[in-house]
């Protein structure tokens, strides 16, 4: 399935000079999605779920040394989907990417995964060799989305029961505010809902309170206007406000929902203020995990 882009119109790929690669098993039902940045890509991060599986996140906070990244990684497979990011690092150390140590350089590759252990073949997880893969294919341009890359195994709404539960998938949207670009990637598979808001807990139903850690939304948020790291780690927090205008309810347990911000610094044009730009995050991010809703409620050709 991919996403109605009349609510999800645009591409990460659009801020320039970012490169987007996948690794999809369309049998196992996994996958992941490598996102390379240009050098000197400047990020942070927020987690809200209550069950992440994450990378390098610590790097990311604004006290930390290093002060730019190379890649992430979103990436199916629960906690062993992680080993994938040692093949975006191979990839990355090939074209002699990284931060410089006496030892040579060495890649910054924060990733993030997701639980889709539940369906397709659960013994088949991303690793080196596909997250070397994805790194290898990243190009810029558009770029897949729908159930591929990281997507490829997400589901929404189990939170219901396993009748309510519908696919999620790999998403994304833009958007240009001033002289700068705002532009998303997320990967949905969320406990919750997407598109359902009017939902009433006391009369409809109460949370089916199984499976912790079994689903998880992750994504990369990002802009070519400059920001440092606490700007990114606003933009991050924006997208998460995003996500929880699209998906109810947001952030459970069951959940892990993280995401990384990001910016390039290359904008040319008039400076945007950190508020309109976490104000456009937001508003990307609902649009594009919307735009899954809508696809569901497209009449068939």
């Amino acid at each position: 399935m991919v996403v109605d882009d009349r609510f999800g119109a645009g591409r990460l790929t659009d801020v320039d000079g970012v490169a987007v690669g996948q690794w999809t098993d369309a049998i196992a039902q996994t996958g992941c999605t490598a996102v390379v940045f240009p050098e000197g890509t400047v990020a942070s991060c927020e987690v809200r779920g209550g069950a992440p599986a994450s990378r390098e996140l610590a790097l990311l906070d604004p006290v930390r040394t290093v002060q730019s990244i190379d890649a992430v990684l979103l990436t199916g497979g629960s906690a062993f989907g992680l080993a994938a990011a040692d093949g975006v690092v191979s990839a990355l150390e090939s074209l002699g990417r990284g931060f410089p140590t006496g030892g040579g350089r060495v890649p910054i590759v924060a990733a993030l995964a997701l639980y889709d252990l539940g369906v397709g073949d659960p013994a088949v997880r991303p690793g080196h060799e596909a997250g070397r893969s994805a790194a290898a294919s990243a190009a810029g341009g558009d770029h897949l989305v729908g159930l591929v890359g990281a997507g490829a195994g997400c589901t929404t709404g189990n939170w219901r029961g396993d009748e309510h539960a519908g696919p999620g998938g790999l998403v994304a949207a833009s958007r240009r505010v001033g002289g700068a670009t705002v532009a998303a990637l997320v990967a949905v598979n969320a406990f919750g809902s997407v598109g359902e808001r009017g939902i009433d807990l006391d009369v409809d139903t109460e949370l089916r309170e199984s499976g912790l850690g079994t689903n998880t939304t992750i994504g990369v948020v990002m802009t070519d206007a400059p920001l440092d790291k606490v700007g990114c780690m606003l933009l991050a927090q924006a997208a998460h406000d995003g996500l929880a205008r699209a998906v109810f309810p947001p952030h459970t347990r069951f959940d892990g929902d993280a995401f990384i911000g990001a910016s390039t610094g290359a904008a040319s044009g008039a400076p945007v203020g950190i508020d309109a730009l976490c104000a456009v995050a937001c508003q990307v991010v609902e649009r594009a995990i919307i735009g899954l809703a809508v696809a569901r409620e497209r009449p068939r050709s």
